[in-house]
């Protein structure tokens, strides 16, 4: 079984599905018996209608076995009662004109009607109505004196056995389409809260430099043009920095490089006027954990430039362990964003836990740490 998609929705497809219905029409072929007889009392009444009878028997089957197969090949279990029950009444009601018509031999109808009963009603229910089938063929077959009917009735039986075997398979494989459609939903609303996730991480950090560079351009065009200029060529590149950025994470190969980080956050704390005290090497980071410590010094900077008010802010970065510390006002937890939730996240993933808390009056300090080295 294997599942394709369409406008409609996902649709399962089975490699026999296409040849299910011709099938289904080799069975009738056991309807023959009793049209034949119907055909050998053409000069009566009972013949016409015994024909036309089996006829319509044979044809209401098939649209009823073509409807049920078409419902589960798009995902759907039985159909709900008000619409089997009519259906299954007119296979019984035809089933009875042959009977009369044409005699015993209309009773071969009766492995069609415990397999419809099977396919189009509840298990419960199906498997009564296959053995109410049985009874019939063999007190009609009693009453009428048509001889013994306990081989029509085992036949019964057994088909209606079978097709509850394979209706359980269709129904499980049903269960197991879903489940996996809603397992793809459930993994592409992931991915698009990481993705969001990434773009907010991103941009927040890009844009808070951003406008701290040109908050500082404009102080700057009155007192020293040439220094504002060089602040408008660092605009524009890093206006194109996070644009590459953005990309990256559309495309699914973002990665964040300590060294990079550490020399943005510089650039970051300087254009901010925040003295920035940063690691000379990252050396002795393990590689496992060089992404997650990116990730830290982005988003703690980011919270240093954007919240604090600081003027002093210190990076240190080792083995197991990174933390950015600063001496400003602080930023309450309430304001700490989704930048820092996705930090949390990141950090669960890697095995690490962050740590947040103000070691002075006023001060910052995010602290990420991972018990072993992985």
């Amino acid at each position: 079984m294997t599942a394709v998609t369409t406008p409609d929705g996902p649709v399962v497809t089975r490699r026999w599905g296409r040849f299910g219905f011709i099938f289904a029409a080799a069975w009738t072929v056991f309807l023959f018996q009793p049209f034949l007889d119907g055909w050998t009392a053409r000069d009566q009444v009972r013949g016409w209608i015994g024909m036309i009878a089996t006829l319509a028997f044979a044809v209401t089957y098939l649209a009823m076995f073509r409807w049920s197969h078409t419902r589960r090949a798009h995902n759907e279990f039985r159909p709900p009662l008000n619409q089997a029950v009519p259906l299954v009444v007119a296979l019984f009601g035809l089933a009875a004109v042959m009977v009369v018509a044409v005699g015993s031999s209309g009773l071969s109808a009766a492995v069609f009607l415990a397999v419809s009963a099977v396919m189009l009603f509840p298990a419960w229910l199906g498997g009564i109505t296959a053995l109410t089938v049985a009874v019939l063929v063999e007190v009609i077959s009693a009453v009428m004196d048509w001889g013994s009917g306990t081989g029509l009735s085992l036949g019964v039986c057994a088909a209606a056995f079978a097709m509850f075997g394979v209706t359980k398979l269709i129904n499980r494989n049903i269960e197991l389409v879903r489940e996996r459609e809603a397992s793809e939903r459930l993994a592409v609303q992931e991915e698009r809260t990481r993705m969001a996730r990434d773009l907010h991480d991103i941009l927040g950090h890009s844009l808070t430099v951003i406008t701290v560079k040109a908050e500082l351009v404009g102080r700057l065009l009155d007192i020293d043009i040439d220094r504002a200029r060089t602040e408008v060529a660092d605009l524009e590149r890093l206006s194109r920095d996070a644009l590459a950025d953005v990309r990256q994470a559309v495309q699914g190969i973002r990665g964040l490089s300590l060294p990079v980080e550490i020399a943005r956050a510089g650039e970051a704390l300087r254009s901010a006027g925040i003295e920035a005290e940063l690691p000379n090497s990252t050396e002795s980071v393990p590689t496992g954990l060089r992404e997650l410590f990116a990730w830290t010094v982005r988003e703690g900077v980011t919270n240093v430039v954007r919240h604090s008010g600081a003027t002093h802010c210190s990076v240190t970065v080792g083995e197991r362990e990174v933390t950015v510390v600063d001496d400003g006002s602080g930023c309450s937890e309430s304001v700490h964003g989704n930048g820092l939730v996705g930090l949390r996240e990141r950090a669960a993933a890697a095995g690490a836990r962050v740590v947040i808390t103000h070691p002075q009056p006023g001060g910052f300090s995010l602290h990420v740490l991972k018990e072993e080295v992985p």
